[in-house]
């Protein structure tokens, strides 16, 4: 039966699957960041989720998704360098937030509303539109998808999205990237899909399990 709403016990699953994500996939993110910006970016995610960790396990008592997707935000825009970090951090901050405005559990209208909110703080920090090759290219989509199936439980409707990023990754392949290290590598990084594209993807796929490796969504080699 699927759950109209993930509580406290679930966002933290889905939290430490991200991590586990991270963690399994980093070689291969750090392979895509190597030919496509500045190398860093699978250990910087690694170390934004080490970090997360830390800040979750410290917690005290019961604590809700607010809380967990919080501390996420907190790792990552206080602790967490280079361009990623604050732009992940943005991200969580607004799930966080609106999960806040939902009561003690998470429903996916407030997912969809994080996610929309989250889009629009990166797009006005980092300047950036689909299309430019940047993380913007599956978080849109993956929004989109979310507001289009805010009705449907969490687990159904963070799977539409998963899907729609993956999407959104791929096309960033055959993208001339605009903004970001990639920029500079102007048709030298065509056929690469975005590093932080992927990271997206991994956050929203990891609702669903761990991501063991990134083969089976995006080309490497």
């Amino acid at each position: 039966m699927a759950h109209a709403a993930f509580d406290g016990i679930q966002t933290l699953a889905w939290m430490r699957d991200f991590t586990q994500s991270v963690y399994a996939t980093e070689a291969e993110l750090t392979a895509l960041d190597q030919r496509a910006g500045d190398g860093d970016f699978g250990a910087n995610l690694a170390a934004g989720v080490r970090a997360s960790g830390l800040r979750c396990d410290r917690m005290e008592g019961p604590t809700g998704p607010a809380e967990t997707l919080g501390a996420m935000a907190d790792a990552f825009l206080d602790e967490i360098g280079g361009t990623s970090g604050p732009l992940f951090g943005l991200l969580f901050q607004a799930l966080s937030r609106a999960a806040a405005g939902s009561g003690p559990d998470l429903t996916t209208a407030s997912l969809a509303e994080g996610a929309a909110r989250g889009l629009a703080a990166i797009r006005r920090v980092g300047d950036a539109s689909p299309g430019d090759k940047t993380l913007v290219d599956a978080l849109a989509p993956a929004a989109a998808a979310l507001l289009a199936t805010k009705d449907s439980p969490p687990a159904e409707a963070l799977a539409g999205a998963a899907e729609a990023a993956w999407e959104g990754v791929r096309d960033t392949a055959s993208l001339t990237a605009r903004m970001g290290r990639a920029s500079y590598l102007g048709q030298r990084a065509t056929g690469i899909p975005d590093p932080g594209a992927v990271g997206v993807a991994l956050l929203f796929a990891s609702a669903g399990g761990t991501v063991d490796t990134l083969a089976h969504h995006v080309i490497i080699g």
